[in-house]
């Protein structure tokens, strides 16, 4: 198929590929969606998440860079980086002709419960967990599900004046924990709401007094004696597996659909399209999120914008380049949508009333919570056009403020235009979420569509 051009509100968008839809793209929306609580399943913590992502993109070819490591890169090749093990950046280089830059950016992280150092307490003939709040999170759901621990062991070691630090993750693959709920008789006030406090209300049973330890658990599950941990990120995490649920199987529920669903479909477009000519494709996977990004790791870091900055230093380019490459490029925020409740229909704006399985969610907002404005906004609604993928919008009622997410925070280290977008979902920041089944594959199909266009703007 040849290229061609067209006009859309000034801006030209060089269609690449098209995509064609059949009558028979239920059953493979439905195995994609599949293919993606599979991964998720697989993703209990964020390091697991960036584990899943760094072998797939080692099993199709890509290279592994280090960020203490001075990186040599070529043209036409494919590379990618991580920081922390929790937040990952993977780039594809352009043959030739090199100007700009093609990004999406989600993030690894969800709402749980931090397991706190010491962790072990008494009470009465139990011994129960000490945990924190992880992020914003829906706490009645977590109660009475069979719930485990995953995340991540440091081992220090030293030798000769030197500190040897290794890590490794750690998944208890079993029911390992519950939060059992108080008796309605003994709080008559239950289904009136409840106020919840995590130090008094939700500890994790994890045994009978004098029993296991947890650290005797990680240690076995890691092969290592327990006084070899010097200390563990360590994560509660709900056990039930995604599932398909509905009268046609037309939704799925599954635990971290914020924001593992739009991590997952960015790297698997992102794997699959190929570069158009002139720009690098960039997947950026980031931490911390739900907890403001204000890390290493997340979005309000460097590592964004200096792994672009090395990208064109070794490149041979200068300073000047890397700006006008920046200004020449764009960024996909992807960060899940709420979608209108049909309990709660008093909740969403009177008009932009997203639905699951009614494509992709472009987000606004007028304090710039996203970042989509007419212009990133009239782009990638070209996209999902050139893709034949519906789209639909967001915005919050006006009394009601809602939540922020990658955009507006990553562009504040690398200003470039960018358009915020999600998948609709029900209960955000549940352990256990519902989407539908057939949005993730519009979302792959629709950043695929990105990374093989070629956007350029006339101011």
């Amino acid at each position: 198929m040849p290229d061609f051009s067209f006009v859309i509100s000034g801006f030209f968008i060089f269609r690449k590929y098209a995509i064609i839809q059949t009558g028979e793209n239920m059953m493979k929306k439905n195995e994609t969606a599949q293919k993606m609580m599979d991964f998720i399943a697989r993703s209990p913590t964020s390091f697991h998440a960036i584990h899943n992502l760094k072998t797939s993109l080692l099993e199709n070819g890509f290279c592994e860079l280090l960020e203490s490591k001075k990186w040599e890169i070529e043209a036409g090749k494919n590379y990618f980086v991580t920081r922390n093990n929790s937040a990952l950046i993977a780039f594809k280089i352009p043959a030739a002709d090199f100007r700009s830059f093609l990004i999406t950016a989600s993030h690894s992280d969800s709402p749980s419960f931090k397991v706190k150092e010491n962790p072990e307490i008494k009470s009465l003939s139990c011994t129960v967990l000490n945990v924190e709040k992880y992020g914003g999170m829906l706490c009645a759901p977590w109660f009475d599900r069979p719930l485990s621990v995953a995340g991540r062991i440091a081992i220090a070691e030293r030798d000769s004046g030197r500190v040897l630090l290794k890590q490794k993750l750690v998944n208890i693959d079993r029911d390992l924990l519950l939060i059992p709920n108080l008796a309605i008789h003994m709080n008559r006030d239950a289904n009136s709401g409840t106020k919840y406090t995590v130090q008094n209300d939700m500890l994790p049973v994890l045994s009978l007094a004098g029993g296991t330890t947890l650290a005797d658990i990680v240690a076995e599950n890691a092969g290592i004696e327990k006084e070899r941990i010097s200390s563990a990120d360590l994560f509660l995490y709900n056990r039930d597996r995604g599932t398909f649920w509905g009268a046609d199987n037309e939704f799925i529920a599954s635990p971290r659909l914020d924001d593992l669903e739009c991590a997952y479909a960015s790297a698997q477009a992102f794997i699959q399209a190929e570069n158009p000519a002139g720009n690098a494709t960039v997947l950026a996977v980031f931490d911390n999120e739900e907890v403001g990004s204000g890390t290493q790791q997340g979005a309000d870091s460097t590592f964004l914008e200096h792994t672009l900055r090395r990208i064109n230093s070794a490149l041979g380019r200068d300073s000047e380049d890397y700006y006008t490459e920046i200004a020449q490029s764009f960024m996909v925020s992807a960060d899940n949508a709420h979608a209108a409740h049909p309990h709660f229909a008093d909740k969403a704006d009177p008009v932009n009333r997203p639905a699951l399985n009614n494509g992709i969610v472009i987000k606004f907002n007028a304090a710039q919570k996203y970042t989509t404005d007419a212009v990133s906004a009239a782009i990638f609604e070209a996209i999902c056009k050139n893709a034949d993928v519906p789209y639909q919008i967001f915005t919050n009622r006006s009394d009601i403020a809602g939540g922020s997410t990658l955009g507006n925070i990553s562009t504040a280290h690398v200003s470039l235009k960018t358009v915020d977008i999600g998948l609709a979902q029900w209960a955000m920041h549940s352990p256990m979420e519902s989407a539908g089944a057939k949005d993730v594959e519009y979302l792959v199909s629709a950043l695929s569509e990105f990374y093989r266009t070629d956007v350029q703007t006339q101011e």
